[in-house]
């Protein structure tokens, strides 16, 4: 073949070569927040009551350890409090209906949760974030 017929060959080969490129970098420059997920990924972690605690400068005395929860006790000059660890988000909501019978706040995260006076609560949240839950006790 001559010069002047690979010259055209040459420009179709290079514009679908760019038309690939583009269409592939198009693709992967996709924002991750509208990748789908991947179904292979693991669920988070649980907290551990220890790294909980580390947050409101506590050192906790173990004092539960089961299947379904851990909980640590805080003793400190600032008051004292629990921290509840649990290995699945449904084993919190669980503990959550059953403590629902005593009434009283707590400061729940995912798969955490923490017991204290609702004053304590508030200042401890600033430290480890999460929700105040005030739960209805039962007359009786």
């Amino acid at each position: 073949m001559t010069r002047s017929r690979l010259r055209p060959l040459c420009t179709v080969a290079a514009a679908l070569l760019s038309t690939l490129l583009v269409g592939c970098s198009a693709e992967s420059a996709e924002p991750a927040s509208k990748a789908s997920p991947s179904t292979d990924s693991p669920p988070p972690a649980p907290a551990k009551v220890e790294v909980i605690a580390s947050l409101t400068d506590c050192k906790p005395e173990i004092r539960i350890e089961a299947d379904q929860l851990r909980e640590g006790v805080c003793r400190t000059a600032r008051g004292d409090w629990t921290v509840t660890t649990f290995p699945q988000e449904k084993f919190k909501e669980t503990w959550l209906d059953a403590a629902a019978v005593y009434g009283g706040t707590y400061l729940v995260g995912p798969m955490w949760a923490i017991g204290a006076k609702p004053a304590l609560l508030k200042k401890l949240r600033t430290e480890v974030g999460g929700e105040l839950r005030k739960l209805r006790g039962t007359s009786g």
